[in-house]
């Protein structure tokens, strides 16, 4: 059986969609570039623990590095890409968006024409909640319209859904997108509030609680993510022909094209969040309520039911469990 490649492998779901393909016998080669965005220790500690286990085999390179890919591609004639790597960060997009153009265009176009090259047999990448954008009509639906971006992020997002269909539409490469909403657990992103707000709490610093803790938000467990991840890359997409190309559909196509939402579909309000996190550290936190920030959405709900009939499969970690799993770790890796 041939390897599975998985880019952004030091990444937080890369790294636990790498655990979970060897546990099920398959050899991985791990693809990042370990980029400074965060803690690089944090990427190197994650590689470790997978380079403990046979089966992986770790190449540090950029998505922009189109020689290195073709390379890799050329070599292991891969049926099962991952693409996971990307300029992560809705903030960040606004104060730094050409890194999103160089990583989440660039390289998802090279990424794009290896697997167009090599007849790759399926490629799966991450898209976001945040293509939603503009959008208030609840639960957010694949079905719906994603015109309206409401950063950079969000819009390089868009971006490739659009490269990715018109690449199933011109070399029939059957791709698969995914919506991620606010993913958090165990290996997580400093930059994701979970893991800002656990850090802040224990210090006794204060947390920054952005539309005055209006926010809702649909966390999904890692591993809810990486158990679509995994059964999403069994089902190789097919044109859907019931495609109407008069009222078109977004998720589907005449082509190999699938686009799914990995959610919780449970929506939790930011203050309950944070409630749930002081009773599992035991402190309170001290909150500076702040006024809703650019690029930022009042709420994110998704709609999974494409997901479930396809795979048979939809998240469902209570907050509760999850909160309580990356505290537990959170506290054990950082000792405190």
């Amino acid at each position: 059986m041939k390897p599975v490649l998985v880019t952004g492998a030091a990444g937080f779901i890369g790294y636990h969609l790498a655990e979970r393909l060897m546990r099920e016998g398959r050899t991985v080669i791990g693809y990042d570039c370990l980029s400074d965005y965060y803690s690089v220790e944090l990427k190197q500690a994650r590689v470790k623990k997978l380079q403990e286990k046979s089966g992986f085999t770790f190449v540090q390179a950029e998505l922009e590095d189109a020689a290195t890919l073709k390379a890799l591609f050329a070599e292991h004639q891969f049926d099962l890409v991952y693409n996971l790597a990307a300029q992560a960060g809705v903030r960040y997009s606004l104060v730094n968006p050409q890194a999103y153009i160089s990583a989440n265009l660039e390289g998802f176009m090279n990424i794009l024409e290896c697997c167009r090259h090599n007849k790759t047999g399926h490629l799966v990448f991450a898209s976001s909640s945040s293509v939603y954008g503009a959008g208030t009509k609840m639960p957010f639906s694949v079905h719906q319209n994603v015109d309206h971006p409401l950063s950079v992020y969000a819009a390089s997002k868009k971006a490739n859904e659009l490269f990715a269909h018109s690449y199933a539409h011109l070399y029939r490469l059957p791709v698969t997108g995914l919506r991620f909403f606010t993913v958090y657990g165990p290996w997580g992103r400093p930059d994701m509030m979970m893991f800002l707000f656990t850090k802040a709490i224990l210090e006794g610093k204060p947390i920054d609680v952005f539309n005055n803790g209006l926010m809702q938000r649909d966390f999904t467990y890692v591993d809810d993510i990486v158990e679509s991840l995994y059964r999403v890359g069994l089902r190789i997409p097919a044109p859907n022909p019931n495609w109407d190309s008069l009222a078109p559909d977004p998720a589907t196509s005449n082509a190999p094209y699938q686009i799914y939402n990995i959610g919780n579909h449970s929506p939790a309000k930011l203050l309950d969040v944070i409630a749930v996190l002081e009773k599992e550290l035991g402190r309170e936190a001290t909150k500076n309520m702040m006024p809703m920030q650019p690029g930022d959405v009042p709420a994110t709900f998704a709609d999974v039911d494409d997901l479930a009939r396809d795979v048979d499969f939809a998240p469902r970690t209570p907050i509760e469990v999850g909160v309580k799993r990356f505290v537990e770790w959170y506290r054990d890796y950082y000792r405190v």
